[in-house]
């Protein structure tokens, strides 16, 4: 018999039981004898029986969708993210419907309210809309987990953030270790709670390694490849030139790479470049991207384990407190950093990557 067209009844009449209890065993609603359990689902393996999802969703009162709310869906970064997400999603049997805000207050509001009704959950990253408007907007009842939240943090909700201050730290620690001490960095966006955090992080470690900062080293840019490579193409005029750069996200010093080898300048051998987030590409450069990784499962482990926390708090409900955990990020030390010219040999270039959970 064809799996479509085996039908509920079928299995309560295999397995000896109602239709009730095949529909308590498959939910895992209410109390079933573990007999009982055992022998309805002999009858759903034997028969090939799959559950209608419009039925599942009745009887449940769910949507088995999930909503997804992102900056942006262009770039390596988020398809990461949608990817963790939507492995944990489909081993549970959800769907999962994702949207861009583009860090647009209207825009956002209009996705929040089309999302609110149509699934039983959402996860959000809004790093350039503030808490204060991100809690008027969102039901504390939504079952929602936040990714990289705004600041300060909203209560209402849990939240899983990646810590872009120690990362920025890391990457920079790393390059005054080498023996940089001209070391630029291209910023974000302005308004990005991640980019202003991983800026504090380069001037904490200006400051613990006796480095005034620079203005002059601090160039602007929107995490995109094309503002790396404009920033760039202005480092590489600059007289003294810096011997290392920190990018605030691997996109941004992609660019920057593209920029230098056109200006016929050598990564590492006239400049080291270190990037964050890890994006799949970065290993696969030449050279591999010195950069910082969102924790040992990297970035699609944060979308996954901010989708199974989610399902957690739909299956339980809010209990208690929100969460709110912090991931550690990992240094990943590759090719194109390495000591400036007159240390160069030392270098690391053509390095395995090395893990450095607690900085260079």
């Amino acid at each position: 018999m064809a799996a479509g067209a085996v039908s509920i009844y079928e299995v309560a009449r295999i397995a000896g039981v109602s239709i009730a209890t095949v529909s308590r065993v498959l939910n895992g609603k209410g109390p079933v004898r573990a007999d009982t359990s055992r022998r309805v689902l002999q009858a759903v393996e034997s028969l090939g029986y799959v559950p209608h999802g419009g039925a599942r969703s009745l009887s449940t009162r769910r949507s088995m969708n999930i909503g997804v709310l992102l900056p942006d869906v262009h770039g390596e970064f988020f398809s990461e993210i949608v990817r963790g997400i939507d492995l944990a999603a489909r081993a549970a049997g959800y769907h999962v419907l994702v949207s861009g805000s583009h860090s647009d207050l209207d825009e956002t509001a209009a996705v929040l309210q089309t999302l609110h009704g149509r699934t039983d959950g959402l996860i959000l990253m809004t790093p350039g809309i503030g808490a204060d408007w991100l809690r008027r907007h969102l039901p504390r009842r939504l079952p929602a987990v936040l990714l990289n939240p705004p600041l300060p943090k909203p209560g209402d909700h849990d939240s899983i953030e990646v810590d872009n201050r120690l990362g920025g730290r890391l990457a920079v620690e790393h390059l005054i270790g080498l023996g940089h001490r001209r070391i630029a960095i291209l910023c974000g966006p302005a308004g990005n709670d991640d980019a202003a955090e991983r800026l504090a992080g380069y001037f904490e470690a200006l400051a613990a390694g006796g480095l005034a900062p620079d203005p002059a080293l601090e160039l602007p840019g929107d995490f995109a490849e094309e503002s790396g490579f404009r920033a760039g193409e202005a480092l590489a005029r600059l007289a003294p030139r810096p011997t290392a750069v920190f990018a605030a996200n691997d996109a941004m010093a992609i660019g920057c790479l593209a920029a230098l080898r056109e200006r016929g300048l050598a990564v590492p051998g006239d400049v080291s470049l270190a990037g964050f987030d890890d994006i799949p590409i970065a290993r696969f450069l030449t050279p591999a991207l010195t950069t910082v990784s969102a924790g040992t499962a990297g970035i699609a482990g944060l979308g996954g384990r901010a989708m199974e926390r989610l399902l957690a708090i739909v299956a339980a409900g809010r209990d208690g407190s929100p969460r709110h955990d912090v991931v550690t990020p990992i240094l990943k030390v590759r090719a194109s950093t390495a000591p400036p010219e007159p240390l160069a040999g030392a270098g690391n270039a053509g390095a395995a990557d090395r893990i450095h959970p607690h900085g260079g």
